[in-house]
């Protein structure tokens, strides 16, 4: 065969092949849903804000990938798996989105995951904090990117009770979330020599914490945790401050804190309080740098779940263009088989349970003095590397993994 000939089969072949890489883009658009709270109590961790971060990672990748267009929808679920379930339902049957996005409460996550796995489509939760989503509830059609409960109780409950506040009382959100943040917070605090006390279990959302808070301070335990998260927490750590509960001599411990919560506090307020963090705007240089473009687009900082979004929507859509296809089983093997280093993590990974595991940070909130502007709030105490921050796959119930 002849050098001219050789190039014009190798062209050929390699035409074909991007043709039919192309063609296993179903639809031919890749079509991203983005379901979260939009209103209601979580609306200020992830909500509109969140969107547009997913948006941003969309206009970044180019608006398309392997010359198929990017198409995003949005819904609220308005924290409801009824209304969250609905809306994927028609969206996965009827409108051919290929993957959903957001997902914040836990209850909508687990709901949603159900009808991906049903339907052949991916997920990626980004706001769920229940550690229970990649164990007992795991699925092949879905990764859990952000955070979870594990790190949450072994950053901070472990870094109090070794500041010896050894009896704890905690008042939990009544549904996944809180159910799996007082669990696992209850067997950290035992594992270091502690003891619960008390639990009470509050309805999400809850306007009214002086009963709630009340309990709590006539406990006399060393720390009144909140196993809660939003305008729920914030609420609550206002009714402890009005009810003078740290002025008691008591430890409030806020175990699910975002930085919109910080900045609704005010650092006044909030100084001093020690929470777990995935990511915050600060940490470094290409942290920085995206939060400003953010910032530039949204007039906030952006929270670890923000950052989130953005940063699992990159690798989504890096994984369609290395593949060719928006098949969710190629798309997920392929994201977990690439390292995740970006503006969200360094060296992060995607376990078979669905876990993105990367390194966490115990933070503290910065006094008044300290804080610089109304965004400087927190101080990095320390990194919790990923292997110690999340649950190890030897504890693992997720079928994806005790199977094998």
């Amino acid at each position: 065969m002849t050098m001219i000939k050789k190039l014009l089969t190798t062209a050929i072949a390699t035409t074909l092949m991007a043709g039919a890489a192309q063609a296993q883009i179903s639809d031919d658009m890749v079509k991203i849903g983005y379901l979260a709270d939009m209103s209601g109590t979580y609306r200020d961790l992830a909500g509109p804000n969140g969107l547009i971060a997913l948006e941003m990672a969309v206009a970044d990748f180019g608006g398309q990938v392997n010359g198929k267009k990017i198409e995003i929808v949005s819904a609220d679920d308005r924290n409801s798996p009824d209304v969250a379930s609905s809306t994927a339902r028609r969206w996965v049957e009827n409108d051919n989105v290929d993957m959903v996005a957001g997902l914040v409460a836990s209850s909508v996550s687990i709901a949603v995951s159900d009808i991906l796995e049903e339907n052949g489509k991916l997920g990626i939760v980004s706001g769920s904090a229940a550690s229970s989503i990649t164990n007992e509830h795991c699925t092949p059609n879905h990764i859990h990117y952000v955070y979870d409960t594990y790190p949450l109780a072994n950053g901070t409950a472990s870094a109090i009770v070794k500041e010896g506040g050894k009896t704890w009382f905690i008042l939990t959100a009544d549904y996944a979330f809180g159910h799996a943040l007082e669990a696992d917070v209850t067997k950290v605090v035992e594992a270091n020599g502690g003891e619960v006390i008390g639990t009470i279990r509050h309805p999400f959302p809850t306007p009214d914490f002086s009963s709630f808070i009340l309990q709590a301070q006539g406990s006399g335990a060393d720390v009144v945790a909140l196993a809660n998260a939003g305008g729920d927490t914030t609420n609550a750590i206002t009714t402890a401050g009005e009810f003078g509960l740290t002025q008691s001599g008591q430890t409030l411990a806020a175990l699910l804190l975002f930085l919109t919560d910080v900045h609704a506090l005010g650092a006044e307020a909030a100084q001093g309080i020690q929470l777990t963090t995935g990511w915050y705007w600060d940490m470094n240089a290409d942290a920085r740098a995206w939060a400003d473009r953010f910032m530039e687009e949204t007039g906030v900082r952006p929270t670890m779940v923000h950052a989130g979004i953005y940063s699992s929507t990159m690798q989504y859509l890096n994984a369609i263009k290395a593949t060719g296809s928006d098949e969710a089983q190629a798309v997920r093997k392929q994201m977990m088989d690439t390292p995740i280093n970006d503006m969200f993590a360094t060296n992060g990974r995607i376990r078979e349970d669905g876990r993105m595991v990367h390194d966490m940070y115990l933070a503290q909130v910065k006094t008044p003095a300290e804080s610089t502007n109304e965004w400087d709030l927190y101080n990095i105490v320390r990194t919790i590397p990923a292997e110690e921050a999340f649950r190890p796959l030897s504890e693992s119930q997720c079928p994806l993994v005790t199977s094998k």
